[in-house]
């Protein structure tokens, strides 16, 4: 059996080699300095074509980490690897669900690929949230739960449950 690794699942620097890094100025307010020096980063995940910018630090370093992270969010939210008909969540997903609760924080380096894994297996569930989460060793309200720390994540579930004429997770 062959196990597609969703790219919002690679380690953040194998993640970046796939990117392409611009540095820009960065316009708006901010004085002089801002004006003058190319603080604003922004990133191309070639494979897929999404992008990111960040302008919102004076530092070029804390800007790229910044983007960084806003792309593999994004990449996570836009991006579906099917989980296929004999799934068994990641490693990385088994380490933080114990007893049905899903533990990680919206800033750790690994929330992306949960995300990912997350809508993966609610696409390839066709968006039946009770087997998605039995598929995730996990509960539905816990599965939910992990989609409300990205409301992007929630809200592009609710868009395609109404598609279908299913109702809303709150």
């Amino acid at each position: 059996m062959t196990i597609v690794l969703h790219p919002a699942a690679l380690d953040p620097q194998d993640f970046l080699s796939q990117c392409s890094l611009a540095r820009t100025r960065g316009g708006g307010p901010g004085g002089q300095r801002r004006n003058k020096v190319q603080t604003a980063v922004r990133l191309v995940h070639r494979p897929t074509g999404l992008t990111v910018t960040a302008t919102e630090r004076r530092s070029s370093e804390e800007n790229r980490k910044a983007a960084l992270s806003r792309l593999r969010l994004k990449v996570a939210i836009d991006v579906r690897c099917p989980a296929g008909q004999a799934y068994q969540p990641s490693e990385m997903w088994r380490r933080r669900c114990r007893r049905g609760t899903v533990s990680i924080n919206p800033r750790h380096d690994d929330f992306p690929a949960m995300i990912a894994e997350a809508l993966d297996v609610v696409a390839t569930c066709g968006l039946d949230m009770a087997a998605a989460a039995k598929a995730l060793n996990c509960t539905s309200s816990q599965l939910v739960r992990i989609l409300k720390l990205e409301p992007s994540a929630l809200a592009l579930v609710n868009q395609k449950r109404e598609q279908q004429g299913l109702h809303r997770m709150v």
